[in-house]
């Protein structure tokens, strides 16, 4: 972990040694040698990180390497702080640390150059010392080579296991067995794809071992890849798994062979039979790439079966027929049958006394479904007898998964998928492990704050975004964060931390000063950490330990804390932070202190009760990100303009009660004076309230990405479209109108949008507008209060990648047809059409239709006809619909077999003036 902390910190030397300031000149010389000691560092962090230190010495050697890494990033940002505070003309908060806001900059100068010097001094006696007492990390060089062992251990008795032991393994033994025996000859490969620990290898290996599998081959293999497989010890161990298999003596001299050689053998032995081959652990698409030259098909129905937790090889085509099987969590029924098998053998009757019930039942929760740790789980707990174990295991499973050897598979197996990330990743994943548990994290609110605690590199070409994308990607290719929900074109949206995995973050978060969480409950002397998240406080209340200046990201997960709590006070002491997350605490003020924090790149206000923002908000020059959806800000003040870094401005204001009834006024923008067109590096600006010359103003933040307007009017169509011509990059627009009968200055011909994906209008349309059917990009279109007398849909059924449409009051004819088209749509809703009576959907029309909810059709009289060519259908959503719609198609009902097919059909209805839903699937 210390190696990207060395990353960022030289990154910030250089931006040092760029500056040509004369205050930068006294600390240059320093400067520099800390910076040629850091990059010697990192090469030094980059083998430690591989190779894993293992003895207390290696230990103590990086721990100390990466404490002086802090030692030199607070050094470094107290003197960039000392520098913004000359530049904006003298102190900055009286309030804050008086060692920074000195009298002298030379003084201070001098100190810094000094502390600097004294660093550079202990770093050179670090190789001294080790020396004298005999560290190296020549012995910390097999650690991982030892989990591996492990892991192939674990991987070897998943034979050995009796049937009686498992649980939920059957009917997805009789899918593989299907794929693996079925008359195709063409050569297949089958992919089986999980976390770490859910049962990947035991399934394969009781299908592998099945006696009806084995007579339906002529041979058979199963090799285990790793991380750090040789090729050439792979055909190696390929042609003696596959000579032994059918009892035959495999060729002599086989380790004096080269590839080659080796290749040969298996090509001329394979020829003419049907074979069985099985790659465990597999972690990279490359393998199958440099072993199938040896696995030729020869139209024989052979079979190649691999396991992996990245879901990057599975997905690969492997150019033949290929088949992808996803290990599900055991459900909680057989979870609890599989840990009552372990935690209660000895007891009577093999079942859960009541009293341990509850804890039981917690623990089992934990392992969401992740066999590996039900079983290891459950084994630990068959050792505790009394009501005080169970309980010290249930407070205390984090100390217990680093701590307590009967828990080393699990361990070892899921920090096999931590330590194969590359470091930035490692970063990312530590990072989400400061959200609470099963706390369904958002994407754009996670990238956005890895982005602002400098953990996403610079990638030429690529914005930020893309980048921490990439990696949000990675993490969930390897399985190590669960996708929650998916957007429209398949990319996480949601994700979620497996509790497991959570608890061995936290556990190398805090070992590594990485991060640490606050339960409100414990006792806290010092905080020697990077990060702090607050998950619950002391009566509303955050109190103050020594080392708070040290911290770099506040996360606060307590909504009840309150403004009182939230004091300038404690915010001063947080003088250096990059990232404050408030989201949903409900505070009414920001404390006037938050200005003086001049590292701040990100600040979440979202869901708080703020009514204003300080004049003063411009003091945070290097702010990227700034949130204040649903607060109760109405008007930005002047000083907004001179945060020139900022790059992400939200402050919608969402009326809930009139968007669940699909009303018109469901979102509101803010005010903002006219020098916020100052912010030449926004790319997100949603939502601004039109006033004065705001529309024509905001054509020159020419770097926007998405922009949503309120408060539009009719009179503005000239300058709103002459600013979106200048928007050449723009891919999300939003405009509001003032009022449900305000037309929208929508023209009928303009400028080209390539890149537009998201076209959201709200308010009233003389006309379907002509140029919708150019918008080759769109993915979503939302039109809400319309009131269309034309029939839209012949317009847009074309849009070649249109995956969303919503339709609020958009059209008040009598029938709407999809009659063609809509080839990528996945999700449909219509809600509020007065005069609607029937919704027909043509054979062939939206084949990939995933979501269709039909709300406030009050005249609508039957279900949409075509439901049953919907094959793809998952979710039906019916509300305040007449019942003659929904009778026909009650389980019993004459035409009940044209939905039967839908896992979820959702009727929302009123009921004693409350509303109530029943599943009519």
């Amino acid at each position: 972990m210390a190696l990207s902390a060395a990353d960022l910190l030289i990154g910030k030397l250089v931006t040092i040694l760029e500056n040509e300031g004369t205050a930068i000149a006294g600390v240059r010389d320093q400067v520099e040698k800390i910076k040629e000691e850091f990059l010697s560092m990192k090469a030094f962090l980059v083998d430690a990180e591989a190779n894993k230190a293992k003895t207390e010495g290696e230990k103590l050697w990086v721990a100390r390497i990466r404490d002086l890494a802090h030692d030199v990033e607070d050094t470094i940002d107290e003197f960039m702080y000392q520098t913004y505070e000359k530049q904006s003309g003298g102190q900055i908060s009286r309030g804050l640390n008086k060692t920074i806001c000195g009298p002298s900059n030379l003084w201070f100068r001098r100190k810094t150059a000094k502390k600097l010097q004294k660093i550079t001094d202990m770093i050179k006696t670090i190789p001294e010392r080790n020396q004298r007492y005999g560290v190296g990390l020549l012995g910390g060089a097999i650690a991982s080579e030892d989990i591996h062992k492990c892991v192939q251990n674990q991987a070897d008795s998943s034979f050995f296991i009796m049937e009686d032991e498992l649980v939920g393994i059957e009917g997805k033994k009789q899918i593989l067995m299907g794929w693996l025996m079925d008359e195709e000859q063409h050569q297949t490969v089958i992919s089986v794809v999980g976390m770490g620990g859910s049962g990947k290898t035991t399934l394969i290996a009781k299908t592998f071992s099945h006696e009806r599998v084995k007579r339906h081959f002529e041979c058979s293999a199963w090799i285990t890849v790793s991380q750090t497989y040789a090729m050439v010890d792979l055909f190696r161990s390929l042609i003696i798994e596959l000579y032994k298999s059918r009892k035959e003596d495999f060729p002599a001299n086989l380790n004096a062979m080269s590839s080659r050689e080796l290749i040969e053998i298996l090509t001329d032995y394979l020829g003419s039979k049907k074979y069985l081959v099985v790659l465990d652990d597999v972690w990279e698409i490359r393998v199958w790439r440099e072993i199938k030259v040896s696995l030729q098909d020869r139209q024989r129905g052979s079979r190649i079966v691999l396991t992996t937790r990245n879901e990057e090889v599975a997905s690969n085509s492997f150019g033949v027929e290929s088949y992808v099987h996803h290990i599900q969590p055991l459900q909680k029924n057989e979870a609890w049958e599989l840990f009552s098998k372990k935690a209660f053998l000895t007891y009577q009757h093999r079942t859960c006394p009541t009293e341990l019930k509850s804890l039981a039942f917690q623990l089992v929760d934990k392992c969401e479904g992740l066999p590996l740790a039900i079983v290891a789980l459950g084994g630990l707990m068959s050792s505790k007898k009394s009501l005080d174990q169970w309980q010290q295991v249930c407070n205390s499973l984090n100390w217990h998964l680093a701590n307590n050897s009967s828990l080393d598979p699990v361990k070892n197996i899921l920090l096999l998928s931590f330590d194969n990330l590359p470091s930035q990743l490692k970063h990312c994943f530590l990072y989400c492990s400061l959200f609470p548990e099963d706390f369904v994290i958002k994407r754009k609110r996670l990238i956005r704050l890895w982005i602002a605690e400098g953990f996403v590199e610079h990638v030429k070409g690529v914005t930020p975004e893309e980048v921490a994308d990439g990696y949000l990607w990675g993490l969930c290719f390897h399985n190590m964060l669960q996708v929650v929900e998916r957007n429209e074109t398949g990319r996480p949206k949601e994700v979620k931390m497996h509790d497991l995995m959570r608890e061995l973050a936290l556990s190398t978060s805090e070992k590594e000063k990485f991060g640490h969480v606050y339960d409100g409950r414990e006792v806290i002397e010092d905080i020697s950490t990077r990060r702090l998240s607050i998950h619950r406080t002391s009566n509303g209340e955050i109190k103050s330990w020594p080392g708070m200046s040290k911290i770099r990201s506040l996360l606060v997960f307590a909504t009840d804390m309150s403004s009182l709590s939230f004091s300038n006070a404690l915010v001063s002491q947080f003088k250096l932070l990059r990232t404050l997350d408030l989201e949903d605490v409900q505070i009414d003020k920001l404390p006037d202190a938050v200005v003086y924090l001049f590292n701040l790149r990100y600040l979440n206000l979202k869901g708080s009760l703020i009514k204003e923002l300080p004049e003063s908000i411009g003091r945070l020059r290097n702010l990227q990100f700034l949130k204040m959806d649903r607060t109760k800000i109405e008007l930005l003040p002047q000083g907004i303009a001179k945060l020139l870094n900022l790059r992400y401005l939200t402050m919608y204001r969402l009326n809930k009660l009139e968007l669940f009834m699909g009303q018109f006024n469901m979102i509101s923008g803010t005010r903002a004076p006219s020098n916020i067109c100052k912010l030449q590096q926004l790319q997100y600006l949603g939502c601004i309230e039109s006033e004065g010359n705001i529309v024509r103003l905001v054509g020159n933040m020419t770097q926007l990405k998405n922009i949503a307007i309120s408060n539009v009017k009719e009179r503005d169509e000239i300058d709103l479209w002459a600013s979106i011509k200048k928007m050449t990059l723009l891919q999300g627009l939003q405009l509001i109108a003032s009022n449900e009968e305000e037309i929208l200055p929508v023209k009928a011909q303009c400028s080209p949008l390539p890149h537009l994906q998201q076209l959201s209008l709200i308010g009233r349309l003389q006309n379907v507008i002509p140029w919708f059917s150019s918008l080759q990009s769109l993915t979503a279109l939302s039109l809400h209060w319309s009131r269309l007398e034309e029939d839209l849909l012949p317009y847009i059924e074309v849009l070649p990648n249109l995956t969303q449409l919503f339709l609020t009051n958009a059209y008040v004819g009598k029938e709407l047809c999809f009659g063609r088209g809509f080839v990528k749509l996945m999700r449909l809703r219509l809600v509020n059409f007065a005069l609607l009576k029937k919704i027909t959907i043509e054979k062939g029309v939206m084949p990939n239709l995933q979501y269709l909810w039909v709300d406030s059709c009050k005249d609508l009289k039957t279900v949409p006809l075509g439901l049953e060519y919907l094959s793809n259908l998952q979710s039906l959503g019916l509300a305040d619909v007449p019942m003659e719609v929904i009778q026909p198609i009650q389980r019993g009902s004459a035409d009940h077999f044209k939905v039967q097919h839908i896992p979820e059909i959702i009727h929302v209805f009123e009921q004693s003036s409350k509303w109530v839903s029943e599943n009519l699937a």
